[in-house]
């Protein structure tokens, strides 16, 4: 099972959700040879809800997963700030992840993230499992987090982007802190839009369907890291096209229509 640990299903967050798009996007997905992906979309982008809706709408469950008809699977998650500054993705049901969701709609505003300690409180009511995205971007502070707390977290996005800047500061960072917490490391591309699929993924040697069955292959290790060749240029290449796209949708064009025309 090729899986890409952390994607998005939105341009941006603050765009309006577009079946359209979304249902591109899964398209390439799969084109660019993944069998499944988790859905970290930001817990506060317009129309959460919505997007979940729509997936749930056109797509079979199995076990925990949402698999669409052209075979793409989706472990459903989200991505939360947190007030230390950072992102703490989560993964589990569609039910956990929509609840999820409503209990964090009074802390969706910078000024009013929930601490780290308190978010886990949160997410330890639900079976979900919790990584911390990203955690040496600039900008984000939870390396600095006490380590008991990081103790609770169950796992490391080994970042796409982050790899594609700096792969050796990336790789020995995050790896240093997942085998100080000893805590897996997983592959994410972190992507908004297709081209930046394939830049990395964690490839399991077996197909699971479950929250559960997915946390024991990572605590097995029973997985391996793959970083494309063409990475950083798939990720330059995503954030010309990502900026290109909003600035046809602030002038008032149709991105979507540009792009799938």
């Amino acid at each position: 099972m090729k899986l890409d640990f952390h994607t998005h299903g939105k341009l941006a967050k603050k765009l309006p959700f577009s079946t359209i798009y979304t249902d591109w996007l899964f398209c390439e997905a799969k084109n660019a040879g993944l069998n499944a992906l988790c859905l970290t979309e930001h817990f506060n982008t317009l129309q959460f809800c919505e997007l979940y809706g729509y997936l749930l709408g056109r797509s079979r469950r199995e076990g925990d997963t949402l698999l669409l008809e052209n075979g793409l699977r989706i472990f459903p998650g989200m991505e939360t700030d947190i007030a230390e500054g950072g992102h703490i993705l989560c993964l589990g049901s569609p039910e956990e992840i929509l609840e999820l969701n409503g209990w964090l709609s009074p802390h969706k505003e910078p000024g009013k993230f929930l601490p780290f300690a308190k978010l886990m409180e949160l997410f330890r009511e639900y079976e979900v499992l919790v990584g911390a995205g990203h955690p040496y971007r600039a900008g984000g502070h939870i390396p600095e987090l006490p380590e008991e707390q990081l103790r609770e977290l169950d796992f490391l996005d080994l970042n796409g982007k982050d790899v594609a800047e700096n792969r050796q500061r990336t790789e020995e960072l995050t790896y240093g802190l997942g085998k100080r917490l000893n805590k897996p490391v997983v592959g994410g591309s972190d992507t908004h839009q297709a081209v930046q699929y394939g830049c990395i993924s964690t490839d399991f040697s077996a197909d699971v369907t479950t929250i559960a069955e997915l946390y024991e292959q990572m605590k097995a290790g029973a997985y391996r890291i793959t970083v494309s060749p063409q990475a950083s240029m798939k990720v330059r290449t995503a954030c010309i096209l990502k900026r290109a796209l909003k600035e046809i949708h602030a002038l008032g064009g149709d991105y979507v229509e540009v792009l799938v025309r």
